[in-house]
Parts: C-alpha cells; sequence; structure tokens
C-alpha cells in the first residue's frame, strides 16, 4: 500500500497519510526513506508505539541507534535504554521536575538551533520523537531547511566554505548556555569533526551542516571562524526557511538531522508536563537488501 505525503512547506516538510508504523511493510519502509530524501521532515499522526515498538521500528527504518547523549552522561536513563532519549520534563518519581534539575538545564537548551548527535562520528541521521503526553498550551518544535539555506547562498560564499570542517561539542553549546558537564561527562562527550557543506549524491543537493554545538571551524581562527558560523546561522534560520510543527498527542516527527535544524520552542514547563521520546539513528551505510 503506497504512503501519501501532504508537503506544508514550498521547500521542505510533509504530513503522511493515515498508516500503522508498527505494522509497515519493507516495500513502505523504502517510501518513508524516499520521502525523506525529498521532505527532510516527516509527520506521522495518530501512533500507538509502546518504548519497544518506537526503538524496533527507528532501527527497521535506519538501522543503528544513537546512545551517547548528554543526558545520558548526567543522569540514568528512567527507561533502561540509552538509545530512548527522554525529552522530558518528568523526573522519575513523575512529576514535574524542579526549576534548577540539572536534567531540566541540559533540557532547555534545546531551544537553540541544533542538529541531534552532530557532537558525535559517525553522527546522527534520523532523529523520530513521539508525543506520549503534551500540554494544555502551545510547545512547538521549529525546523529549518538547510538545503534550502545552502541553495540560496551566492557563488561567492559557497566558494569560500567550500572545503571547510568544524568541530562539533555538546559540551562547547551547553557552556555557552551556562550548563557546565564535569570533568567525567566532558570525558564521555568528546566531540567531533564533519564538513560544513554536506553532499547527497542520491539527491544531487548540497546542505549546511550547522547546529548550536559548531565550536570552531578547523581552517579558519577561532574568532573568524565562529562569526562565519554565526553569520550562517542567521542566514539558514530566516523566516522563508522554517516551518513550526504544533504538537498532537501520539504524533511521531521524523527529521535529517543532516538536511535540518531544529529547536524546541518554549512553553511553562516548570507547570505543565510533557513528555516525548526520541531515537536518533546513526548516520551508517545501510545493509543492502
Amino acid at each position: 500500500m503506497k504512503i501519501e505525503f501532504q508537503p506544508l512547506h514550498p521547500t521542505f516538510v510533509a504530513r503522511a497519510g493515515k498508516v500503522d508504523l508498527r505494522q509497515v511493510t519493507e516495500s513502505q519502509l523504502q517510501q518513508i526513506r524516499d520521502a525523506m530524501d525529498r521532505y527532510g521532515v516527516l509527520i506521522f499522526n495518530d501512533q500507538q508505539f509502546d518504548f519497544k515498538e518506537q526503538l524496533e521500528f527507528s532501527t527497521r527504518l535506519d538501522g543503528q541507534l544513537h546512545s551517547k547523549t548528554s543526558s545520558a552522561a548526567i543522569a540514568k536513563n528512567r527507561f533502561g535504554n540509552e538509545a530512548l532519549t527522554d525529552i522530558s520534563n518528568i523526573g522519575t518519581d513523575g512529576q514535574v521536575l524542579a526549576a534548577n534539575d540539572r536534567r531540566r538545564m541540559n533540557g532547555i537548551a534545546n531551544r537553540i538551533w541544533h542538529a541531534d548527535a552532530t557532537f558525535e562520528n559517525p553522527a546522527g541521521r534520523y532523529s523520530l520523537l513521539y508525543a506520549r503526553s503534551i500540554p494544555p498550551v502551545r510547545a512547538d518544535t521549529e525546523f529549518a531547511d538547510m538545503r534550502a539555506a545552502y541553495d540560496e547562498l551566492d557563488e561567492q560564499t559557497r566558494q569560500e566554505i567550500a572545503g571547510y570542517t568544524v568541530f562539533h561539542s555538546i559540551v562547547y553549546s551547553r557552556h555557552v548556555m551556562g550548563f557546565d558537564f564535569s570533568d567525567e561527562e566532558k570525558a564521555r562527550l568528546p566531540g567531533a569533526i564533519h564538513p560544513l557543506v554536506r553532499e547527497f549524491p542520491e539527491t544531487g543537493r548540497k546542505s549546511l551542516y550547522l547546529a548550536s554545538h559548531a565550536e570552531r571551524i578547523m581552517e579558519l581562527p577561532v574568532p573568524e571562524g565562529r562569526l562565519v558560523l554565526r553569520d550562517l546561522i542567521e542566514h539558514a534560520t530566516r523566516e522563508r526557511f522554517l516551518h513550526s510543527h504544533e504538537w498532537r498527542l501520539n504524533d511521531l516527527v521524523i527529521w535529517d538531522n543532516r538536511t535540518t535544524m531544529h529547536r524546541a520552542r518554549p512553553f511553562d514547563d516548570k507547570r505543565y508536563k510533557r513528555e516525548l521520546t526520541r531515537v536518533t539513528t546513526l548516520d551508517l551505510p545501510r545493509a543492502q537488501a
């Protein structure tokens, strides 16, 4: 059975037609991968995942899972599996985290523009975020199309940034936000170097590869490199490149971290509970059928 996809933005993001992702065929999995190549962000409403089913679908779709997260470095995972990242403001007692809880302080840094697992090697490819409970107020996730942003760069800028590599560190991005890891936690999060421009032979397109974790351009002096990164992020987050997703209960949103950035929009997280679980896959070659 063919899955239909409805575009929600001129350059990226689509909503899938009715489908139960727990029961998709291999053909439908390939349809989803093809749609990811086209749209970068896919929205699936009315899914019914338990924890195991979310992990199983993510593995079927894209293989090996990312588990070296910042949240795993600072606290034990309450689900018992580090590949199931807790994007929630709820503690093990089921209550809203205290305002000064380190888990909350680490989590609210998701409000700055980023892509998941850029600080790892291999980095993240797909993220699959599932809404298990949502607050009675809007708590959107906003996405930026990094392929469209690259396409609109002038030719001189494209030539200047071609070949640049960037060191990504979540220790850096959290420090900028005023959150510091212990020496032991830092040792678990060493960072990684990736190209500033990603190329995709399957689509013939290029994408900026940016994130708040981008600490420096390796080929430039640090101050100059940081200005270049700042200017590129400012360019890539102009309104015409953005789409905001308003969460519904049981939504699953999948995005490609190689071609998009995202950020959480603020809500009163000291008052309202929200429970989301995320699985991120690693950018590794897929096994051939």
